[in-house]
């Protein structure tokens, strides 16, 4: 259900997505985290959720992509647990993604984002950049179809 969501509201992104975002980039969103090397966990994440194919999509997105070491940081056993339940991962997943390209320079403090999985994040920029209580670590990771922000920690959606 979450899935079918999902990418009910990619295909309605996919309509205004900007070819000339993809210029100049060749790799998309996951190619361009399997690259990095720090998110093998988010990747391994992304495939048992089944939504490497959507993250692969025309877009664009923002992912607030969390490090391998904000995964490691989860109470012990929190990883397993999620990835032996595709729909409850798909939830938590889909919370670190915005529709649209949304660059570091958009963000303005207090200002809220409704995310792919509906429910809103909030993003404070004084004293760094922060979208609930991760900091932003790298920004402006630009992909063929959309841009990552890298995060310090794994944001859950509220219950």
């Amino acid at each position: 259900m979450l899935r079918r969501t999902f990418m009910a509201a990619t295909a309605t992104i996919a309509l205004t997505a900007s070819s000339a975002f993809a210029a100049g980039h060749s790799k998309d969103i996951v190619d361009t985290a399997i690259d990095a090397g720090s998110f093998t966990t988010l990747v391994a994440a992304v495939e048992a959720a089944g939504l490497v194919d959507v993250l692969k999509g025309d877009g664009p997105f923002t992912v607030f992509a969390p490090t391998d070491e904000a995964f490691a940081a989860l109470p012990e056993g929190t990883v397993e647990g999620l990835l032996a339940d595709p729909e409850a991962l798909a939830a938590i997943l889909t919370y670190h993604v915005v529709p649209g390209a949304v660059m570091s320079g958009d963000l303005s403090n207090g200002m809220t984002a409704t995310t792919v999985n509906g429910a809103d994040i909030t993003i404070m920029t004084e004293g760094g950049v922060m979208v609930n209580d991760a900091n932003v670590t790298a920004a402006d990771i630009e992909a063929s179809n959309g841009v990552i922000h890298v995060i310090d920690a794994v944001i859950l959606p509220p219950m």
